[in-house]
């Protein structure tokens, strides 16, 4: 293993350990903050998780980099794959938390924001899910 090989292998780990950590949890937080009503934390729960999905983006890249030359192979494909779908995921995900926010400000007390908070903790339990089987996937497959 080459030397870039090795530095795209720590950079792919490295955004992979700072990024979509803390994007699942975000994630996972978004549903009690809604319920709690707590606007300010929403909003930065909505900055971070928006800061941490543009990082995990490297995840992706340094993935693609690293494995250049057998993208072709089932586990990489399976892997970009879901990687893709779980973008799609949290960016439902943002925008259900943009609707949330726009709800619970309005003070109306008949819109709690509790359909968002459903498909919220339903779709990030699907993504990390998502994640943990792309982990898998990556110990495993190669």
């Amino acid at each position: 293993m080459s030397f870039l090989d090795k530095l795209l292998l720590w950079l792919h780990i490295g955004f992979a350990i700072f990024a979509i950590g803390p994007l699942t949890a975000v994630t996972s937080y978004v549903p009690r903050y809604i319920r709690a009503r707590d606007l300010n934390v929403l909003r930065f729960l909505r900055r971070a998780g928006r800061l941490f999905g543009f990082l995990t983006l490297g995840v992706f890249l340094f993935g693609i980099l690293l494995g250049r030359s057998d993208l072709a192979k089932v586990y990489l494909t399976v892997s970009m794959t879901l990687f893709i779908v779980a973008v799609v995921l949290l960016v439902i995900i943002d925008r259900d938390l943009n609707k949330a926010l726009r709800a619970l400000e309005n003070d109306n007390p008949e819109d709690d924001a509790k359909v968002q908070v459903g498909r919220i903790a339903a779709l990030g339990g699907v993504t990390s899910l998502i994640w943990l089987v792309i982990l898998v996937l990556m110990v495993f497959g190669s």
